[in-house]
């Protein structure tokens, strides 16, 4: 066995690497077996995080149309593109849309449009929280505890910034 090491052989730690930099991370070289069952771990993680992705714009996008439906449905002039009905009014700050967690809920429990596309958009924002928390999960599940505290310091960020924006 070379210095260097050839093709599929493994490198001693410490040794130099086929650009001369020794190797720092101390860490051996994987065996192929080794290798295929990472790589299959490392391809069900990115197949979960694109699942929780999809799943989010998906549902996000059924339920903002589900309220857009209602909302069209109980409110007949949204509906007419001519007469006296402006746009703007149904755009405006003064438009009774949900702004609390309690106003939504009253409102998706009465079936009314506008908290249905409210709940949409939550969704929609949550999706990418989500995501991070599959993220936490994932580096759990590959044995990577340094990336898992990052990613679970993130997420922390992420929710405690939702709670500092409502004070």
């Amino acid at each position: 066995m070379s210095d260097t090491g050839g093709p599929g052989e493994p490198r001693p730690a410490g040794g130099p690497t086929d650009e001369g930099v020794p190797h720092r991370t101390g860490r051996r070289a994987l065996s192929p077996e080794e290798a295929a069952e990472m790589a299959e771990t490392v391809r069900k993680v990115e197949l979960a995080i694109s699942l929780v992705l999809r799943i989010g714009v998906v549902l996000s996008v059924a339920i903002v149309a589900v309220g857009l439906g209602m909302m069209f449905a109980h409110h007949s002039a949204y509906v007419s593109v001519t007469g006296s009905f402006s746009y703007k009014e149904l755009t405006s700050r003064s438009t009774p849309f949900p702004h609390t967690f309690r106003a939504l809920g009253h409102s998706i429990a009465t079936g009314d449009g506008r908290g249905i596309v409210v709940l949409g958009v939550l969704v929609l924002i949550l999706t990418p929280v989500l995501r991070v928390a599959v993220g936490v999960l994932s580096f759990i599940y590959e044995k990577d505890p340094p990336m898992a505290l990052i990613t679970l310091y993130v997420l922390a960020v992420l929710v405690g910034s939702f709670f500092l924006a409502g004070a």
